[in-house]
């Protein structure tokens, strides 16, 4: 039986959260039934279409206009006839939106993949009217939450019926990959001056508003005050971090807070975590979420979006309500008074992350969806 042809179809491939998970895709889609590429609208590849490329794995590149390009519609369409792709799988909006009118008048089926949702969600009428038609020509459509599920229902007018929860999912570390980390975060503590018996809370995310780094430290600062052998790290760079900077200046935490910047391989700084921050305003399936999960580490997360049907509260980690200093503070001291709880936490975490959020999982359910459309 010949492979099924694979395209995904993105803005671009560069390092965020949508990118990880088409890498993820890439990467572990069984290559013995499937041949993948990557196509990016946007002009470029981007850092992680970099990797990807030199790992062997084909793309192609447009460049999309301003407004409603047409011209990108047949460019779309002239590369689906050339290269005869089974599947256009389309993520986020507009890119479904281009490959959906380019799969017109061809064999290709579309799999729309909605990964997230801005703070706060609202209604886009010429969406809302249009959406319940262009389902009718959509093979299939996922969402990464069942809260995105719901926004996709509620805010986009998509038919309920029509949506599918699927969860992301990530690569298993091995062994001596873990090993590798824990052994590597030993030497990072001792760089930061972090001694053995100090409880490292951390965060590995872009620093945007909607990540609200600003509440976690803040909540971290009254933490500090009745926990004083704590410390907060928060790697990862963006426009935020001026600001950030100078709130920690503002509540003199120098001495108990530091920035790494952006790092290539984050793995490492995993294992450097005690316990796992995620203050988001808006969240879909936080892939760093994942990994902390993976690593076995409790996680304080806000009650957003996928947040609370990743992490179960009181069984894998906390939730808080959104935008609660003093709740997210009162989880952090929870933890950092019971050890032992923590440890328990971060443990059934990581059971919850092997039973539901690994890449094979995922890839399986997709591959499932791909087979599906190809028999129609």
């Amino acid at each position: 039986m010949p492979k099924l042809k694979i395209l995904h179809l993105t803005f671009d491939m560069a390092i965020a959260g949508t990118e990880q998970v088409i890498r993820q895709l890439v990467e572990n889609t069984d290559p013995n039934r499937f041949d993948v590429a990557i196509c990016c609208i946007d002009g470029k590849v981007g850092e992680l279409g970099q990797k990807l490329q030199e790992k062997g794995f084909v793309f192609h590149v447009l460049k999309r206009g301003g407004g409603f390009d047409r011209t990108l519609i047949h460019d779309l369409r002239s590369l689906l006839r050339k290269h005869a792709f089974d599947i256009v799988h389309c993520h986020q909006y507009t890119p479904y939106v281009y490959g959906l009118f380019a799969s017109m008048g061809t064999s290709s089926k579309v799999v729309f993949t909605e990964h997230g949702r801005f703070y706060p969600d609202s209604y886009k009428w010429k969406r809302y009217l249009l959406n319940p038609m262009l389902s009718l020509f959509t093979g299939a459509i996922t969402a990464i939450s069942a809260a995105t599920s719901e926004a996709l229902t509620r805010y986009e007018n998509f038919p309920r019926r029509k949506i599918r929860t699927l969860y992301n999912g990530i690569r298993e570390n091995s062994a001596a990959e873990t090993e590798q980390c824990i052994t590597e975060a030993k030497r990072l503590r001792e760089e930061l001056g972090l001694s053995p018996d100090t409880l490292v809370f951390g965060t590995i995310s872009r620093l945007d508003p909607i990540k609200n780094q600003s509440m976690m430290i803040r909540a971290f600062a009254d933490t500090l005050k009745r926990q004083p052998k704590c410390h907060l790290l928060i790697v990862g760079d963006g426009p935020e971090r001026q600001q950030l900077e100078q709130l920690t200046d503002t509540l003199k935490l120098r001495n108990h807070l530091s920035f790494t910047g952006f790092k290539v391989d984050p793995k490492p700084w995993f294992a450097v975590i005690d316990v796992f921050l995620l203050s988001s305003l808006s969240e879909g399936t936080s892939m760093t979420l994942l990994e902390a999960m993976a690593f076995a580490k409790p996680a304080i997360v806000t009650g957003v979006g996928g947040n609370p049907e990743i992490v179960l509260d009181q069984q894998t980690g906390l939730v808080t309500p959104n935008e609660d200093t003093a709740a997210f503070s009162e989880a952090m001291q929870k933890l950092a008074a019971d050890p032992a709880l923590a440890r328990r936490l971060g443990e059934q975490g990581r059971h919850r992350f092997l039973e539901k959020f690994t890449v094979r999982v995922m890839c399986e359910q997709y591959e499932a969806i791909y087979q599906g459309l190809a028999k129609h």
